[in-house]
């Protein structure tokens, strides 16, 4: 009897079930030694799916593996866990004050990174810098009660007029705007000062020079750095995984994978509007409460950018993130 073809659908089915009854078995060998230590406490520096590098709080690095159904950690994780003969096991993540997420390949949210205090977008002259993928980052720091700051990388490569009238407008809307160069050295010491006692991480495309920031401000770091992509005018991905540096004098920095988009879809209308923040005056101007601030009569937000008091590019933004999200 011939055998039962199957799909690829089929095929990638089978290949998950299998990897994971691996990874079940593998966990299980590790979580049943008799050889584990007592429980202790560690921070995520480095993620990779079922397997993370904790830092214990002396400073060793140890690779542990997760105990089965406990979700993946990301760097920036408090989590428990125990030391074995080779590898350590994680056996719980600590409450979160704060999680990044983006979309993953089927737009499902992936987790970035844990705890975080402050984000600083990097933008600069190549890749080009896209308003709205920064107005995302923002709309997710202000979402997370984060700090936002906007870094200028590569400050010795004069950027375009629209560019540096977007930053500007950025920077008159209330939010810091530092400029640095990893080349020149240029702004450097006021960007590790930004950074000092706290827990901060890069965002950006691929392209903008994160990585190259974060060997300038630690070169013990010594992280990979890629060139760009000029074919298409898009960085190559060069950090796969963020990861988690420490300052000599204070604060943490993580560096994350180049992101070309940002998704806000777990965010309602209420909070996109609250990442808007100079939007807040003239929302509660208008006749209705639940103004979508389209067409609707005696809107305070459209009268506020018909006299000039917002920009087009920001409403745009808002406007087509509301449409994502309610679509």
């Amino acid at each position: 009897m011939a055998k039962r073809k199957i799909n690829k659908q089929q095929q990638r089915r089978i290949q998950a079930k299998h990897r994971q009854r691996s990874q079940r078995a593998r966990d299980a060998d590790v979580i049943d030694s008799d050889s584990l230590g007592p429980e202790q406490v560690g921070q995520v520096i480095e993620s990779f799916g079922r397997q993370v590098n904790v830092e214990s709080e002396d400073g060793t690095l140890t690779r542990c593996h997760l105990r089965a159904n406990l979700e993946n950690p990301v760097a920036g994780d408090r989590v428990i866990w125990q030391a074995g003969d080779e590898v350590g096991v994680i056996v719980a993540i600590e409450e979160r004050r704060s999680l990044l997420s983006r979309p993953d390949f089927n737009g499902q949210p992936k987790s970035i990174a844990a705890n975080i205090d402050q984000m600083l977008i990097v933008v600069a002259a190549q890749p080009p810098a896209y308003a709205n993928l920064i107005d995302r980052y923002l709309v997710a720091a202000e979402a997370h009660g984060l700090k936002a700051v906007i870094v200028q990388n590569k400050s010795d490569i004069p950027l375009d007029e629209a560019t540096e009238a977007m930053l500007k407008n950025y920077d008159a809307t209330g939010y810091s705007l530092l400029r640095a160069s990893s080349k020149s050295g240029d702004g450097l010491d006021e960007l590790k000062a930004s950074l000092s006692g706290a827990i901060s991480i890069f965002v950006g495309q691929s392209g903008v020079g994160k990585s190259s920031l974060v060997n300038a401000l630690l070169p013990e770091a010594n992280t990979a750095v890629g060139e760009l992509s000029h074919a298409a005018d898009k960085g190559r991905h060069t950090t796969t995984t963020a990861r988690l540096f420490h300052f000599p004098d204070g604060g943490d920095l993580i560096d994350s994978p180049g992101i070309r988009e940002f998704g806000v879809q777990n965010l309602d209308r209420a909070a996109v509007e609250r990442g808007f923040r100079e939007f807040q005056p003239y929302i509660d101007q208008c006749r209705f409460r639940d103004c979508r601030h389209e067409s609707e009569p005696d809107c305070g937000l459209r009268a506020a950018y018909e006299r000039g008091e917002i920009s087009e590019t920001r409403l745009q933004s808002y406007r087509q993130i509301i449409a994502e999200i309610e679509g």
